[in-house]
C-alpha cells in the first residue's frame, strides 16, 4: 500500500510523473508488493495506520501525537520555497490584502478559518503563534474549518473569514501553477520552522525493507530523469531525519497549552 497524498495543486495528476520513476527504483532495490497503482485515501488517519502501508507521506502533528507506536519514519522530502530552509518548513499567516492590519495582533477576535484541526501547518502552528497573545486563552472572535489549505484561502478571499495559516510549500504550489488563487492576499507572518512533512511506513515493515526503501527514494531523487518531476512538486531533496526531530511540533502544543490556549 503506497499513497503519495499530501502535495499538488492536482494531486493525482501532478505526483504520477514522480511515482513512475520511483516504482521502478522500489521494485529495482528489491521492495517486493509495491502495486502499479498509488492510493488516493480518504480516510488518511485509517491508511496511515494499516499495517500493510509500505510508503505514505503524512503530516507532522498526528505523527507526534497519534502514530509514534504504528508507523516507522522513512525519511522528509525538501522543497523549494523561499520559506523553507532545507528539510524545514513553515506556514505563512494570510489575509486580504485591503485590510489595514499588518501584524498578528491587529487580527485579535476576527474570524480565523483553518484546515483541520490535526494539521500542524494549519492549526498547531497558528496555534502557538498566537498563543503569548491570547487573554483568557482566546484570540479569535470564531474558528472555522475549510478541509484544506485551499478552500482556506477560498475563504479569505469571499470574507467568510479573515485569516488563516497556510503551508508554505502548498502556498508556492499555487502561486506557481494557480496565480489568480492567491490574488489578493498578504502575509503578515510566518510560524516557526519545523521538519517537513515525513514518509512513512507501517512499524511492521522490516529494517531491511525500510533501507531498501530510503534508498529507492534517494535513487528517484537524484536521478538526472526526474528532473523535471521534482520540479512538477517543488521538491530538490531527499534525507533521514530521527524521531526526536520531530519533537519540536508536540512542544508547540504543550507550551501553547501553558499559556491556556487550547484552541484556536
Amino acid at each position: 500500500m503506497i499513497s503519495l497524498p499530501m502535495y499538488g495543486v492536482r494531486p493525482e495528476q501532478d505526483v504520477q510523473p514522480l511515482w513512475q520513476l520511483l516504482l521502478q527504483q522500489l521494485r529495482g532495490h528489491g521492495v517486493s508488493g509495491v502495486s502499479e497503482q498509488l492510493l488516493w485515501p480518504l480516510d488518511l488517519l485509517q491508511h496511515w495506520r494499516d499495517p500493510t502501508l509500505l510508503l505514505s507521506q503524512i503530516c507532522g502533528f498526528p505523527l507526534v501525537t497519534q502514530l509514534q507506536q504504528q508507523v516507522r519514519l522513512v525519511g522528509v522530502f525538501s522543497y523549494q520555497s523561499p520559506y523553507c530552509s532545507g528539510e524545514y518548513y513553515r506556514s505563512l499567516v494570510v489575509v486580504r490584502d485591503d485590510e489595514q492590519g499588518e501584524q498578528l495582533s491587529d487580527f485579535r477576535h476576527r474570524t480565523v478559518v483553518y484546515n483541520s484541526t490535526d494539521s500542524h501547518s494549519g492549526y498547531n502552528a497558528l496555534r502557538a503563534l498566537i498563543a503569548p497573545l491570547a487573554v483568557n486563552g482566546g484570540f479569535f472572535s470564531r474558528s472555522v474549518a475549510s478541509g484544506s489549505h485551499y478552500r482556506s484561502i477560498e475563504m479569505i478571499q469571499q470574507r467568510q473569514a479573515d485569516i488563516a495559516a497556510i503551508d508554505c510549500v502548498s502556498f508556492a504550489l499555487l502561486q506557481r501553477d494557480d496565480p489568480s488563487a492567491v490574488v489578493g492576499l498578504k502575509i503578515i507572518a510566518k510560524t516557526d520552522a519545523v521538519p517537513g512533512l515525513p514518509l512513512i511506513t507501517s512499524v511492521t515493515t522490516s529494517e531491511k525493507e525500510v533501507i531498501q526503501i530510503r534508498q529507492a527514494i534517494g535513487a528517484t531523487i537524484n536521478s538526472p530523469e526526474a528532473t523535471s518531476a521534482k520540479a512538477m512538486l517543488l521538491i530538490n531533496g531527499f534525507s533521514v531525519l530521527p524521531w526526536s526531530a520531530y519533537n519540536v511540533i508536540k512542544q508547540m502544543e504543550e507550551k501553547a497549552a501553558e499559556l491556556g490556549v487550547f484552541t484556536l
